[in-house]
């Protein structure tokens, strides 16, 4: 029987419901998420939609505006910028220091791989995507660059998400091409020096920079 009390449930899986919904473009950014309208249509009351429209504010998700109403995080040209800098500079360190780690054994991230390779939805593939970027950063044994990479994996997932979905449009090929790239660095890691994990994973992730939205047209159409 499970210890944690009824309302903290009900809470917990009307975060997890509404998260499903933001970061597969369901809501859409922007998108008013009403208290009520989203209580009814949930089946819940408005203390548990309410609590987790303050969770998924702090994960990045979702913004209140000035007369308190909730609404789905928008991604500014800024935003997608900004959370790429940061994963050009926290990743290629994290594939340093998780290097010896890693080539010891990199079950973890074999098994991700095999899943991604099971999936057949988008969704999917951006959370298993990152999963496999959390895992070298786990990997990497310093707690508080994992600290600080769990503290924006909400936007990351969001800013994730709604790339993939961009390039899935314009390819139908972001399946393959992350199972592709994802197996080039677990080559990597397990016969290459930890620098050159670091180089690869740079690489990796400045790959990202054209899939970047450049202008608000291309931003709206995410």
């Amino acid at each position: 029987m499970s210890s944690i009390p009824p309302a903290v449930q009900r809470s917990g899986a009307t975060a997890s419901r509404l998260r499903e919904e933001i970061i597969s473009g369901l809501a859409e950014p922007g998108n008013l998420l009403a208290e009520s309208a989203v209580a009814t249509r949930l089946g819940v009351s408005r203390v548990p939609v309410r609590e987790a429209l303050f969770t998924l504010e702090r994960e990045g998700l979702v913004e209140f505006g000035p007369t308190g109403r909730a609404f789905v995080k928008q991604l500014t040209l800024t935003d997608f910028e900004e959370l790429f800098v940061l994963r050009l500079t926290l990743e290629p360190m994290a594939s340093r220091l998780a290097a010896t780690n890693i080539r010891k054994n990199c079950s973890a991230l074999q098994a991700n791989l095999k899943a991604t390779h099971r999936v057949n939805t988008i969704e999917s593939v951006t959370r298993l995507d990152l999963e496999f970027h959390e895992i070298i950063i786990a990997a990497a044994g310093n707690e508080r660059l994992l600290k600080l990479w769990c503290s924006i994996r909400g936007e990351l997932e969001l800013w994730l998400g709604r790339l993939h979905r961009k390039h899935q449009l314009r390819t139908q090929e972001t399946l393959q091409e992350t199972v592709v790239s994802h197996q080039e660095l677990i080559d990597t890691f397990q016969t290459q020096s930890d620098s050159t994990c670091e180089r690869v994973m740079r690489a990796h992730i400045l790959s990202w920079r054209s899939w970047l939205p450049i202008t608000t047209d291309d931003e709206d159409r995410l």
